[in-house]
């Protein structure tokens, strides 16, 4: 089987952009005849037709579309190539790859993850969101640096690993202006007989949350549970019940949702966890999350 030829590939893209030999020579500065041979050759290696005429220009194929496609693909790489050279000759890019556990609420995601964008080298971030299992096996096989979970690492996990408390608050209950003006009781007497929105089954607030409840006498009439944090607080934002998050981040949301605090309790503690393979984190973007969490965000620095 014949390699690819990218010189050939280049004369077939600039002929389908320009839409006709006669057109594309005058970009390329080579002769219509040379262009024309090149591309004769192109098509007869594929072993089929990339173009058939239409009047004086030229139109693509079935297989002349197919190959564009990827040609437009393989080019736009190779302009985005140039230009990350010449800007960034002696920049050096620091890789973040990490894995976020399905089970921590989005927004404490973003402020645990966001101090890692103010170090001053340029970073990329690849985030990945999954099961805590199926991304502590990544973490084993080094395709994440770490994993941001709300629960430590699981003992019956046979994987080598460290967990790095990143920091721990207590729970506030969020609700619409119109949802707590039909349940006026005060806290946490309003949640009884209350929609409540309950994360899902994965998240270790869960157990915490319904264990407080029953310590309460309160028994709210369960709404909604949801595995997505974000689709959690959408639901609370539309009225659908009443729902927790982590007291860390009730600003943000009652900026994002548009809802009102309607209590809040310290006898529920959620954590938050940064889990790698070395004992002693040293990516710098995770020290800096680390740091951050520990001094802002969750105040643990003694």
């Amino acid at each position: 089987m014949a390699h690819l030829n990218y010189k050939h590939l280049h004369y077939f893209w600039v002929v389908a952009k320009a839409g006709s030999i006669a057109r594309a020579s005058e970009q390329l500065h080579l002769t219509p005849q040379t262009i024309s041979g090149q591309l004769s050759l192109f098509e007869e290696i594929q072993g089929e037709a990339l173009f058939r005429k239409s009047g004086r220009n030229l139109e693509l194929t079935e297989a002349g579309r197919l190959v564009l496609s990827y040609a437009e693909d393989i080019f736009a790489l190779g302009q985005e190539l140039e230009e990350v050279l010449h800007h960034r000759p002696t920049e050096r890019t620091l890789q973040l790859r990490v894995g976020v556990s399905d089970a921590l609420a989005k927004a404490v995601a973003y402020r645990l993850l966001e101090p890692a964008l103010q170090l001053p080298q340029t970073l990329r971030i690849n985030c990945r969101e999954g099961k805590l299992e199926a991304l502590l096996a990544d973490l084993a096989t080094h395709k994440l640096d770490v994993v941001m979970s709300d629960s430590a690492m699981p003992t019956t996990v046979k994987v080598r690993g460290y967990s790095h408390l990143l920091g721990e608050c207590g729970i506030s209950f969020f609700a619409t202006a119109a949802l707590r003006s039909r349940h006026t009781a005060a806290f946490p007497a309003c949640l009884d007989g209350a929609p409540l929105l309950l994360p899902g089954e994965d998240a270790a607030l869960r157990s915490r949350l319904l264990h407080w409840l029953d310590q309460h006498a309160i028994h709210p009439r369960i709404a909604g549970e949801f595995d997505d944090s974000a689709l959690m607080s959408a639901f609370g934002q539309a009225g659908a019940g009443f729902f927790a998050a982590p007291s860390a981040i009730a600003d943000m949301v009652m900026r994002q949702y548009d809802v009102q605090p309607v209590g809040h309790t310290e006898e529920i503690r959620e954590q938050f966890y940064a889990i790698s393979v070395q004992r002693k984190l040293t990516h710098p973007a995770v020290l800096a999350i680390s740091r951050a969490a520990r001094q802002d965000l969750f105040g643990l620095i003694r």
